[in-house]
């Protein structure tokens, strides 16, 4: 399926190559890491992910834990694509194409939300960043 023929109205609307997400977080111990690059293809209504062939790794990942990783991604994705329905239904082919892992702080929480923040950045890159609320208060001058 080609991105001409796309349902109107699905997400994406056109393909969103080489996206890149970080989620760290260290509040203290344990601290959470997971890096991750993803494409969003247009595809047949539904979700669809792979790990590219040639998954990129920065370090060593036995391979356990690197499916144990992937399927966190899919988790992830999942359930972020999930809240776009039905406004905006998924007909996407996510490809999961490289993964960073920190031998301490990683784990499968970590890529589970850095797979909710992939979505949250394609979207944001087709629809720009969401609006901030007006503050409420004194009016400025």
């Amino acid at each position: 399926m080609t991105s001409d023929d796309t349902p109107p109205g699905t997400f994406p609307p056109r393909p969103l190559r080489d996206l890149r997400v970080v989620y760290a977080r260290q509040a203290g111990c344990p601290a959470d890491f997971a890096e991750i690059v993803v494409d969003f293809e247009p595809w047949e209504p539904g979700f669809v992910f792979e790990v590219h062939a040639d998954l990129e790794r920065r370090r060593p990942v036995p391979a356990s834990e690197l499916a144990a990783y992937a399927a966190a991604v899919k988790e992830g994705l999942r359930a972020e694509l999930a809240t776009l329905a039905p406004k905006s239904p998924a007909a996407v082919a996510v490809v999961l194409r490289a993964v960073r892992v920190h031998e301490v702080d990683s784990h499968a929480g970590a890529f589970r939300t850095a797979g909710r923040l992939a979505v949250r950045r394609a979207l944001s890159e087709v629809h720009g960043p969401p609006r901030r609320p007006k503050r409420s208060g004194p009016a400025q001058r």
